[in-house]
């Protein structure tokens, strides 16, 4: 596994061991955890803890006590056959958390524009995320942001103002960043993208076809 250098705030990890973030963001963060041993361990340490806060609230205080009627219904369950889902695999460059999202045919390239593809995986209220091939040496048009972004890179390499992004680096960024992220030369960079709200285009041709593209 290469070296990661640009990881995920432990405000997020601590978030997403919890379950309270969005389902797009969450995408991220699990792929990440498989690509990041730092950030596995962290992780794994919040669910440790989370486990030890629990236990020590005790069964009542946890809401655990089952009535009679509960006992049965558990029980009843325990006892009818169930067909245990097999656990996503990885599919090819995409970790196993992206290729649950992407099923057995993989992913189906839309063009953007410029060479850009993108396939939306996740679109709700509480945001979205989607795999962006960008080709080597192409530039994302200037934008700034309205919410929260994180950018995995799954592929190749990108720059920006703020550094440089390889396989398993993540960028997280907020509304006081503007920036023009670039692949570098090479193969095509295919990164994981989630945002909360849409981004905010510099020119005027991107501001028009974003609603159209969902970005």
């Amino acid at each position: 596994m290469s070296p990661v250098s640009h990881h995920i705030p432990e405000d997020i990890i601590e978030a997403y061991a919890s379950g309270a973030l969005p389902h797009g963001f969450s995408v991220v963060v699990a792929t990440h955890l498989s690509l990041c041993d730092s950030c596995r361990a962290v992780a794994e340490a919040c669910d440790a803890l989370g486990g030890v806060a629990l236990e020590s609230l005790g069964a009542e205080a946890a809401g655990m006590t089952p009535d009679r009627a509960l006992r049965e219904k558990t029980l009843a369950l325990l006892d009818a056959p169930r067909a245990v889902p097999e656990d996503p695999k990885p599919m090819g460059i995409f970790p196993a958390a992206v290729a649950a999202e992407l099923g057995a045919k993989g992913p189906a390239w839309r063009s953007i524009g410029a060479g850009i593809r993108q396939q939306i995986l996740v679109d709700g209220r509480e945001g979205s995320a989607r795999l962006l091939s960008i080709p080597g040496g192409k530039a994302v048009p200037d934008h700034g942001h309205n919410g929260l972004e994180m950018t995995l890179v799954l592929q190749g390499s990108f720059h920006d103002v703020t550094g440089r992004y390889a396989r398993g680096d993540v960028q997280v960024v907020t509304d006081d960043l503007e920036h023009t992220p670039t692949a570098d030369p090479g193969p095509d960079c295919i990164c994981l993208a989630a945002t909360d709200a849409p981004l905010r285009f510099s020119a005027m041709i991107p501001r028009l076809l974003q609603r159209y593209f969902r970005i």
